[in-house]
């Protein structure tokens, strides 16, 4: 299993938003700091904000902040927004062409695990994450 760049990002840009939260941070900031595309990550703001993970302030001095606290920021809410979906398997699609579907016993154990890690996910909040901002190789606010 492996989680997507979108869903990555997300949570980089969460984690970012939180040791910064005295402040608001940006798109271009954040893009620069990861190295990673203005472009994307500027998708993957507007879903977080359409999610109400994030506030978006608008205006020259405009920004991106977090629209709860970190406590109130389930990492498996994120995922759920994120992924586009869980389907480990084939049997876990809507479409389904495998032949064993009807006695197999493996999309119950993967069903299992799937919910053992929604589960794990759903324990811990972004208040777990939290670093500070020079943790991020920043240098503190004068």
């Amino acid at each position: 299993m492996r989680l997507t760049d979108f869903s990555d990002y997300s949570l980089r840009l969460l984690m970012y938003a939180a040791a910064n939260e005295e402040r608001l941070i940006t798109i271009e900031e954040t893009a620069g700091l990861y190295g990673i595309s203005r472009a994307h990550l500027m998708k993957v703001a507007n879903q977080l904000t359409r999610a109400g993970f994030l506030e978006a302030v608008r205006g020259r001095s405009g920004g991106l902040r977090l629209a709860a606290r970190p406590e109130r920021i389930r990492l498996g809410d994120v995922l759920r927004v994120t992924e586009p979906d869980f389907a480990l398997v084939e049997c876990f699609r809507g479409r389904n062409s495998c032949r064993l579907t009807p006695r197999c016993r493996l999309r119950g154990v993967l069903g299992e695990a799937l919910a053992a890690f929604s589960d794990t996910l759903d324990r811990y909040t972004l208040a777990d994450l939290l670093l500070s901002p020079e943790d991020f190789g920043l240098k503190p606010a004068a």
